[in-house]
This record gives C-alpha cells, sequence and structure tokens, in this order.
C-alpha cells in the first residue's frame, strides 16, 4: 500500500474503495516508495491532480482527470509516474525498481505543513506555467510538466540545504534496487582483476583519504 495523505478536498471527491479504515492501513504492507501528499487542482475548470513525495519532493502532475479515472487511480498513478521517470532519463533499473514498488493507493487524511508547502508552490507553478504557455490542459499528459517541476530546487524542513527532487527521487531508487552491490575495497578483495585495470572506486576511496 502507498499512502496518499490528501487533503479535505480531495478525500471528498476520491471514491470509498480508494478510503480503506486505520485498520486496513495498519495490517497492509506499506510500499518502499514511501508516501505521498495530494491536492485536487481545478485548472481551465478541469480537476487535475497534483502529488508531491513526503521524503524527496518529487512532483507528478495529471491533467484533465474524470470519474473514470478517479475510479482508477492505481492505473494513472503507475502511468505517469513511470512516463515521468523516462523523461527525467531514469535507467532501466531505476525504472524496474519503481515499477516493482508499486502498490495501490491508500487516500488517507493527516498532512503534514511542511509538505503541503511544497504542493501549494508547485501548484501554483504549474498553473503559472500552463497560462505563460498557453496551454490546453486537456491535451497535457503531464509526463513533461511533472519532469520540469521536478528540476526545480525545494526545501525541506529541518534542513538548511535545497534538495531537486529529480535527483533525490532517482537517488533513492538506487538505494532500494534489490541488486545493489557493495562497493569499494571489499568488492576489490572480493573479485580481483588484472593489473591493468584501474578501480576508480578504490581511486576515489584514496582521494578522500587524504
Amino acid at each position: 500500500m502507498i499512502q496518499i495523505h490528501a487533503t479535505k478536498k480531495l478525500l471528498a471527491k476520491m471514491p470509498a474503495q480508494t478510503k480503506p479504515g486505520a485498520e486496513d492501513i495498519l495490517a497492509a504492507p506499506q510500499s518502499k516508495l514511501g508516501s505521498w501528499h495530494a491536492n485536487l487542482l481545478t485548472i481551465q475548470r478541469r480537476n487535475c491532480l497534483l502529488f508531491v513525495h513526503d521524503q524527496t519532493r518529487f512532483p507528478l502532475f495529471i491533467p484533465a482527470l474524470t470519474k473514470p479515472d478517479l475510479a482508477n487511480i492505481d492505473w494513472c498513478f503507475e502511468d505517469v509516474l513511470m512516463n515521468t521517470l523516462l523523461k527525467c532519463n531514469a535507467t532501466e533499473k531505476q525504472r524496474i525498481t519503481a515499477a516493482a514498488l508499486l502498490q495501490p493507493l491508500a487516500f488517507v487524511g493527516g498532512t503534514d505543513r511542511s509538505v503541503l508547502g511544497t504542493l501549494n508552490r508547485t501548484a501554483q507553478d504549474i498553473e503559472h506555467s500552463i497560462y505563460f504557455d498557453s496551454l490546453d490542459v486537456a491535451e497535457l499528459t503531464g509526463y513533461s510538466l511533472s519532469a520540469w517541476m521536478a528540476q526545480r530546487p525545494c526545501m525541506v524542513k529541518n534542513s538548511k540545504d535545497f534538495i531537486m527532487p529529480g535527483k533525490a527521487f532517482l537517488a533513492m531508487l538506487d538505494d532500494l534496487h534489490p541488486g545493489k552491490k557493495p562497493t569499494g575495497r571489499k568488492k576489490a578483495e572480493q573479485e580481483p582483476l588484472p593489473d591493468n585495470v584501474v578501480m576508480l572506486d578504490l581511486f576515489r576511496d584514496d582521494n578522500e583519504e587524504q
């Protein structure tokens, strides 16, 4: 299960099957993709959905939603996530990792002020971009706009540094990849290489120690 902390406006629109009870949420295994926040936007009199990943602030924008789309929101989320990753130049391993960790969405209450702040700023930037470029929301897929928003720096609570949502989300997928192998000296000891092969990881480690 992927928890989506939705605003009251969005929760009121979501079908009952997407809003499990507290006991169901506690009993269900949670996806390692982590939780998200989401809000319903009205742009050009069309319902649009904006997701922001809690940890990395990675955004996903789904324009021109219909009632059938809301009932099939798991597919819509998977579609925009995988295609946005393509637009962000995600590697095949990163895309495979994301796809393997997808689970049904569970829309719940309980929002975080910091993530809501990012959600609201992203929504304003999306609306401005659509207006400035004279885009028709009904003709958008949301992939390119999501990827573009992922390149904007964001502030995170209790951190003095900005984070780049796209880069942070891809790094998280790298960490979650099941086939991730150890690097550095330990790998060199396990897999001896010919004398004419230079181990870049060892070179980096030696420089860091100086």
